[in-house]
């Protein structure tokens, strides 16, 4: 098992940065593969960057692509969203999550991830 804490979120005005971080603790924590993912209000938890368990390959959906950077320190068995550019509807709950051992950066589908964390909100006004 992985226990996972995010932090980091807060309220910035659009076109503005933020920095979330995401704290594993429990199993080593270069055995997964991660992900982060946000929910905004009334909508379905979405997909947003993942990470292979070494750092060297990513993914970003669209609305993250050129904005927000993924990377991990696995020294410090953290995870991190560099988020720039913020646009108000980037405002949402941001959780990090990790699939079972060993699986692939690939995944996009929360379906496919077993270990999430509290979710940090995220606020970006206009």
């Amino acid at each position: 098992q992985v226990q996972l804490v995010e932090s980091g979120g807060g309220l910035v005005q659009a076109g503005g940065s933020l920095r979330l971080s995401c704290t594993a603790s429990g199993r080593s924590f270069n055995m997964y593969a991660m992900g982060w993912f946000r929910q905004g209000p009334g909508k379905e938890r979405e997909f947003v960057a993942s990470i292979s368990r070494s750092g060297g390959s990513t993914s970003y959906a669209d609305s993250a692509k050129g904005r927000f950077t993924i990377s991990r320190d696995n020294a410090k068995n953290t995870v991190y969203l560099q988020m720039n550019s913020l646009k108000p509807e980037d405002t949402a709950v941001y959780y990090c999550a990790a699939p079972p051992p060993y699986s692939s950066y690939s995944y996009s589908h929360p379906d496919e991830y077993d270990y999430w964390g509290q979710g940090t909100q995220v606020t970006v006004s206009s």
